[in-house]
């Protein structure tokens, strides 16, 4: 799966942001996954091939949605009342043949990463 994520830019602390990932095809499960300078990669929200299945990290619920559509292999995370914690590299990903969602899965469970895009919140 080749993925192309795209959305990334500079907000405002209280803004929005919606994120894009354009892919060749939808695993049976999809992420967004974000790196903050200084730490680890860590899952955002992922979602499952029909949709009905969705997690968030405490972090970012009740602020992001995260949604599919299949008929335009795309995946997307949209993004409100950004925080300057929010701040980071995000990443889309594709979960591994056989993998099925589980909540709050590892970046072991994905095969296949975009290649990021820069989200900037300032305060």
């Amino acid at each position: 799966v080749q993925l192309q994520a795209s959305g990334g830019g500079l907000v405002q602390a209280g803004g929005s942001l919606r994120l894009s990932c354009a892919a060749s095809g939808l695993s049976y499960v999809m992420a967004w996954f974000r790196q903050a300078p200084g730490k680890e990669r860590e899952i955002v929200s992922s979602i499952n091939r029909s949709g009905s299945s969705t997690y968030y990290a405490d972090s970012v619920k009740d602020r992001f949605t995260i949604s599919v559509d299949r008929a335009k292999n795309t995946v997307y995370l949209q993004m409100n009342s950004l925080k300057p914690e929010d701040t980071a590299v995000y990443y889309c990903a594709a979960a591994r043949d056989h993998i099925v969602f589980m909540l709050a899965m590892s970046e072991r469970d994905f095969g296949s990463w975009g290649q990021g895009t820069l989200v900037t919140v300032s305060s």
